[in-house]
């Protein structure tokens, strides 16, 4: 009899900012007027809103030292003359169509200076990231084609005009991203960002 090798243990990992209570409160209560939230359908938890800098993707669980070191690199050498970024929550669209549906919120301010810095230090340290557009956002929901299209469209007009309000991005935090019916996002390490450029 042949045994198969053991497959090495993998980790989902991703980088992010995470916006503080104050601003996903404000969110959480325009987000429940929402027809799609109202709906429930693949409605994203609050536990799991976040703003992604860098998906790195599943690796290797023996590279998550390198990973915690690239973002201890990314806020050591981050370019912030003005001081850390203070965005805010604001606007929203659609990603995809049809059963790819996507809703989400924008942000309004500058994080190129965090995304460059992340993607730089995770080059540097061998590790692979989604090198797409960025594109700063936070997802709300994947309705897919559970809710009808003028709903959808009523949520879309509907966030064209929300605004939260701004806040200091204080860190960046690296997660590890458990899938199933229950999603978790698993904090695995933070890392703050200098108070002066």
């Amino acid at each position: 009899m042949t045994l198969s090798p053991t497959r090495p243990a993998v980790a989902r990992l991703f980088i992010a900012i995470e916006p503080p209570p104050r601003v996903l409160d404000h969110l959480a209560e325009f987000a429940a007027g929402l027809g799609t939230v109202r709906a429930g359908v693949r409605v994203t938890a609050r536990r799991l809103w976040h703003v992604t800098l860098a998906f790195i993707g599943e690796v290797p669980e023996t590279v998550l030292p390198a990973a915690v070191a690239a973002l201890d690199l990314a806020v050591a050498t981050v370019r912030l003359p003005a001081g850390p970024p203070e965005p805010r929550l604001a606007g929203g669209g659609r990603f995809g169509r049809g059963r790819f549906t996507i809703l989400w919120t924008g942000i309004e301010g500058e994080l190129t200076p965090l995304r460059r810095a992340t993607t730089r230090a995770l080059r540097r340290g061998r590790l692979p990231y989604d090198a797409k557009p960025y594109r700063p956002h936070l997802t709300l929901a994947r309705p897919g084609e559970r809710v009808p299209a003028e709903v959808v469209g009523a949520d879309l007009a509907a966030l064209a005009g929300y605004r939260g309000p701004s806040w200091t991005v204080g860190g960046l935090v690296l997660y590890r991203s458990h899938l199933g019916p229950n999603p978790v996002y698993e904090p695995l390490h933070a890392a703050a960002l200098p108070t002066a450029g």
